[in-house]
């Protein structure tokens, strides 16, 4: 069976160095609820470089909270981050910079391309 969550967070923590997220650095615990459970991924940001685990010790800056299926649909690309920030299927406390900084490392929906791929396909000559 699929788990988008898990695939997510492992793709995130192979990527060692991110620089969409160079000017971001703490801790983000995710708490992500499923069958009176709680799965927690912790993803640590040290200008740029990425680290993921299940079992930090600690402190962190920034809490994410959601159902997992919410969360599913998200690194799925089948809902966007913004929308579910706005119907409340995910709340953020502590540093919601943080929040937002890891927005950018989301996917979007299947088979969408980056603009400027978009753009560079677009003025090709024929």
């Amino acid at each position: 069976m699929s788990n988008p969550t898990a695939s997510f967070f492992e793709a995130l923590g192979r990527r060692g160095h991110e620089p969409l997220l160079e000017d971001a650095s703490g801790t983000i615990r995710f708490d992500l609820a499923h069958d009176h459970d709680v799965d927690r991924w912790f993803v640590v940001i040290t200008r740029g470089d990425l680290r993921v685990s299940r079992d930090e010790e600690g402190e962190v800056d920034c809490l994410i909270q959601a159902s997992k299926a919410a969360f599913d649909r998200i690194v799925s690309g089948r809902s966007h981050v913004y929308a579910a920030w706005v119907r409340n299927e995910l709340r953020a406390e502590g540093d919601v910079r943080l929040a937002r900084f890891i927005q950018r490392v989301m996917p979007g929906p299947p088979g969408a391309r980056h603009p400027r791929e978009f753009a560079h396909e677009r003025n090709r000559p024929a």
